[in-house]
């Protein structure tokens, strides 16, 4: 038997939990989180602030330059991106409006997804993103695509951005949902899709600590599948 530290892939849609959840697992497990989607809004906000052109070539070249760094601390984890933290400037508005457009490009899901293999190879991660168990790691251990109803992930969004300080009506956050769903379904790069031997969860009428627990149960019968000892699971 063998202490292997596993890769778990959670995609889904904005608003399905993705983040949190995987956040909770990374910590129950002493596994590295990994929000890929940060990344990509981290570009997107190096782009505004340069006033880059929406083309794959000059994004590509943004993208390439851009140093990020996603640092855990108190529970959260802090996004740096050339040596600043832009933890709350990558979730303000203008981010969120370009984000689906600029990560939609191929220079751009290249870039980051070469580096998001580079952290993630050795194991012990827990990656979430709209690619990851599909692109990045199909060959990950446990894959799961979280889903949720429309009208949770526009209630979920909108309490997220009213925290925020955001003045925003629940009418233009559907829009950026049903709007983002849309370009991330249907972009010819890496496009959201269930990947090969994902457990789909639904988490419409779930608390994050039942989503949590899934994960965890999916976590434990690999393991025990597989004859990995893992001292969190007590296997």
């Amino acid at each position: 038997m063998s202490a292997k530290r596993i890769i778990i892939a959670i995609d889904g849609p904005a608003g399905a939990g993705k983040s949190t959840t995987a956040r909770r697992v990374a910590e129950h497990l002493g596994y590295v989180y990994i929000d890929t989607g940060a990344m990509y809004r981290a570009v997107s906000l190096a782009a505004l602030r340069r006033g880059c052109p929406m083309t794959d070539d000059d994004l590509g070249v943004v993208a390439g330059e851009c140093d990020i760094r996603l640092e855990p601390t108190d529970g959260a984890q802090r996004v740096v991106l050339n040596g600043e933290d832009v933890s709350l400037a990558i979730r303000q508005a203008d981010v969120t409006a370009v984000v689906s457009q600029v990560s939609a490009f191929s220079s751009v899901r290249k870039a980051l997804v070469k580096r998001q293999r580079e952290i993630g190879e050795a194991g012990g991660v827990v990656m979430d993103g709209r690619d990851i168990g599909s692109v990045v790691f199909p060959h990950a251990e446990v894959k799961v695509f979280l889903v949720a109803g429309v009208d949770e992930r526009v209630r979920r969004r909108l309490l997220e951005a009213q925290a925020r300080g955001e003045q925003i009506t629940e009418s233009e956050v559907r829009q950026q949902i049903v709007s983002r769903d849309e370009i991330d379904s249907s972009r010819q790069e890496s496009p959201l899709i269930k990947a090969s031997g994902a457990v789909e969860i639904d988490t419409t009428s779930c608390t994050i600590d039942e989503q949590v627990q899934r994960i965890l149960d999916l976590v434990e019968a690999y393991q025990k599948t597989h004859s990995i000892v893992s001292a969190h699971l007590g296997i």
